[in-house]
């Protein structure tokens, strides 16, 4: 008999609130109809996590599961960023656990081929599992109430496709204390089984550290004795390598997870940029579209990405996005920069790409008649001076003290004259070459100065891959070094044309009236 499309009366998806239960495909064993669609969500008590497993499992195969399918959510259904996995053909879903009490199943056939279908279980795990999502939430049983005495749960994360080693974060703990933590403790393993090795054993009501594995398993293993409780644990995972990572080279770029795919739901990311002493660090935003603001109160309520002066979140707030954005770029006040992404457990979207370079911290000052340029030699450390120069090479910079310096007059060094804003001003450009072999790596800085107020300023110009940042002259703030880390008053005092001037004037006024004095003698 050939399968008929899903007739009204056939049951096809709906809420599962029991604590266990099975399920399957409309007509199962039979064949499955055409183009149906069903959706089951699963909801078991807060606190406990679902188990799933396929008894049978026969589907129309396709390579990419284009036609016929079953999907599996840790969460709402139809959030790119809860999705386990899309199945189709005869190999069976692995068993899978929620990281919460929901999971939703979804289940689509086309208008051609049917086969037979699948019979899924399901039951309420109170207490550990297997847990194979990018990310997830774990907490003690019956969290942030007191847990039960005589308690054993192992949690073992890993196991999904294209998975790296793994980030565990606890946002909080509190468990009876005791010498060595015999009593009651969390211990962490770098694998799959407590064979593997040790990644530490935790106890009392300090937060344990942010721990990573080497492997792309995980094992948390939960133990309590015969008496005194706490409140337990909650700790967030998440796949580390793209989620958790620091920088330290002057330029580079970096992602959400999974870009330009949706970013999985139940994320906290940190990307630390940390630059040497003096260094600024400015941010280009190339992409970003994240969950969008809130209706209620307009502002970045779910998904959103924060960046932070300095290095924790305890800095200044240097500014909160979401939704889809044109952003301007950002500059810290310090040589460090901290951006964190959180998404909460739904609507995912595609996230974000940015690059960064860092700014040089150098003082540009000028006369009437001269550039003078100074770049403390520790910013650069690991430059010979002919890396840093003025218009052309032969116009290198010297290393006097602790400073790189160039000091040069107008009518060298490729410096030109232009007009802007109905005023004249004279212009170079600074390059500082971090080329390594053969990897060309300039960057370019435009110095001004206004000869009449013998004002200068110096604007990046060329940061790090020109062909995807605009080469605009707004892309770094001109900067005021008021002599961070350098004796401003030195340059200062250097006007030196100036001076010359005035010398002849006095000289000139000394010698008018030694020839007076002379002829009245006569």
């Amino acid at each position: 008999s050939h399968p008929l499309l899903c007739p009204p009366g056939i049951k096809c998806g709906g809420v599962l609130s029991a604590p266990s239960g099975n399920f399957s495909s409309p007509n199962f064993p039979g064949l499955y109809p055409y183009e149906t669609e069903c959706t089951w969500l699963i909801v078991v008590a807060e606190g406990s996590s679902v188990l799933l497993s396929f008894s049978h499992f026969e589907l129309e195969y396709h390579d990419t599961c284009a036609y016929d399918y079953l999907q599996v959510y840790n969460g709402a259904a139809r959030d790119r960023g809860n999705l386990l996995g899309t199945f189709c053909g005869h190999s069976p879903p692995p068993p899978f656990s929620s990281a919460w009490h929901v999971m939703a199943v979804v289940f689509r056939s086309d208008r051609h081929v049917a086969k037979h279908g699948f019979a899924a279980a399901y039951r309420k795990d109170a207490c550990g599992g297997q847990l194979t999502g990018l990310s997830g939430e774990i907490t003690s049983p019956r969290y942030p109430e007191s847990y039960p005495n005589d308690a054993e749960c192992r949690w073992s994360i890993g196991g999904a496709s294209g998975g790296g080693p793994l980030t565990l974060v606890f946002a909080d703990f509190q468990m009876e204390g005791g010498q060595g933590c015999g009593f009651d403790y969390v211990a962490l393993f770098d694998g799959p089984t407590v064979t593997a090795p040790g990644l530490g054993r935790y106890c009392g009501s300090a937060r344990p550290p942010r721990t990573i594995s080497s492997t792309p398993h995980l094992l948390i293993v939960f133990k309590s004795d015969f008496n005194i409780g706490g409140r337990g644990f909650k700790a967030h995972f998440y796949s580390a390598g793209e989620c958790q990572e620091v920088f330290t080279t002057i330029k580079g770029n970096f992602s959400s997870p999974q870009y330009p795919n949706f970013y999985p739901n139940n994320l906290k990311c940190q990307w630390s940029i940390q630059l040497p002493p003096g260094f600024r660090v400015k941010v280009f935003f190339l992409d970003m579209e994240l969950e969008g603001r809130s209706s209620l109160t307009g502002g970045c309520d779910y998904d959103h990405l924060s960046a932070f002066d300095g290095g924790t979140e305890n800095g200044s707030l240097l500014g909160r996005w979401c939704g889809r954005e044109s952003l301007a770029p950002v500059t810290s006040r310090s040589n460090r920069l901290l951006l964190v992404l959180h998404t909460d457990r739904n609507t995912a979207r595609r996230g974000f790409s940015v690059s960064y370079v860092g700014v040089v911290p150098m003082n540009v000052s000028c006369t009437r008649t001269d550039f003078h340029i100074q770049i403390p030699v520790q910013s650069l450390a690991q430059l010979e001076r002919n890396r840093i120069y003025l218009g052309t090479p032969s116009c290198a910079a010297q290393v006097v003290g602790r400073n790189f310096k160039i000091h040069t007059r107008f009518d060298t060094c490729g410096t030109e004259s232009q007009r802007r804003n109905n005023t004249s001003v004279i212009i170079s450009t600074l390059y500082i070459d971090f080329s390594v072999g053969d990897q060309e790596d300039i960057h370019q800085y435009e110095v001004q100065c206004e000869p009449k107020k013998k004002e200068a300023s110096v604007t990046l110009i060329a940061g790090p891959d020109p062909s995807r940042l605009s080469q605009a002259e707004n892309l770094v703030d001109a900067q005021q070094w008021e002599g961070e880390a350098i004796d401003a008053r030195e340059i200062k005092s250097q006007d030196t044309s100036d001076i010359v001037f005035i010398s002849i004037c006095i000289l000139a006024g000394l010698l008018m009236v030694i020839a007076v004095v002379g002829l009245v003698l006569l």
